[in-house]
C-alpha cells in the first residue's frame, strides 16, 4: 500500500528481458541499507518487488501482466521513474490509498501552465469513467492528485510547482502515456452497485468483493 507521496526520482540504468519478464535496474538517492529484498516499491505508481540492492541503486522485476497494463514498455535507458517506497503502520497518509495496482494507461491531452500551477489533462478508456468524479482522487504516474474536472474518457488534475519541479512529471508532453490507477474505495463502491442491481446486496456477496 502506497499514499501517492514520491519520495524521490529514480534514473532506470538498465532493463533486461528474462522469458516473459523484464528486470530493471534503478539508480536513485533511497537508502540502500533501508531496503530488503522482496520488498515493494512504486515505480511510477506501478508495484515492484526488489531483487536486488547495491550501492546506489536497486534492481526489480516486472511480469508480463505489468509490462501489458502500464508504460514499462516505454521506458528507455535514462528514464526518469517517480519512486515511493510502501506506506509503513504508523505514517502519516498524505495523499490517498494507492495500491500499486495500475488499472490502464492514459494519453496525455495536455500539460501546460495555469497561472503559478500547472494544468494536465488525460484522456482514458471510457470504462473507467464510473471510478473519475470531481474533487476525487487517481494516481497519476505513481503521484496522487485530485480531480478538478471530469467527462466521458478525460480528465484534468492541477499540479503545484514544488511537484511538478522535484518529480518526473513535469517531462510529460501531449501523446505520452502514463500510469493511471483510480480510486480503490471508488472501485469497490461501483463493483458492490453493479452487483446489488445484479442479484441484491448480500452477506456473501460482501465477503465476495473483499470486504
Amino acid at each position: 500500500m502506497f499514499t501517492g507521496l514520491i519520495e524521490t526520482v529514480g534514473i532506470l540504468k538498465e532493463m533486461k528481458t528474462r522469458g516473459n519478464y523484464r528486470i530493471l535496474t534503478i539508480s536513485s538517492s533511497l537508502p540502500v541499507e533501508e531496503i530488503k529484498n522482496g520488498e515493494s516499491i512504486a515505480c511510477d505508481g506501478a508495484c515492484l518487488t526488489v531483487v536486488g540492492v547495491k550501492k546506489g541503486g536497486f534492481t526489480v522485476e516486472a511480469s508480463q501482466e505489468t509490462v501489458e497494463r502500464t508504460i514499462l514498455s516505454n521506458y528507455k535507458t535514462g528514464a526518469r521513474i517517480n519512486l515511493e517506497r510502501a506506506l509503513r503502520v504508523g505514517d502519516r497518509l498524505g495523499g490517498h490509498f494507492v495500491s500499486g495496482h495500475i488499472d490502464d494507461t492514459g494519453t496525455v491531452d495536455y500539460f501546460k501552465p495555469v497561472g503559478e500551477s500547472w494544468e494536465l489533462a488525460v484522456k482514458f478508456d471510457l470504462q473507467h469513467d464510473i471510478y473519475v468524479v470531481e474533487k476525487g482522487s487517481v494516481a497519476i504516474n505513481g503521484l496522487s492528485l485530485t480531480v478538478n474536472k471530469c467527462r466521458p474518457g478525460w480528465l484534468t488534475v492541477n499540479l503545484i510547482p514544488h511537484t511538478v519541479k522535484v518529480t518526473a512529471i513535469g517531462a510529460l508532453k501531449a501523446g505520452d502515456r502514463v500510469n493511471l490507477e483510480f480510486d480503490l474505495i471508488g472501485k469497490y463502491v461501483a463493483r458492490l452497485k453493479d452487483n446489488k442491481e445484479k442479484k441484491g446486496l448480500t452477506r456473501d456477496l460482501l465477503k465476495e468483493s473483499g470486504w
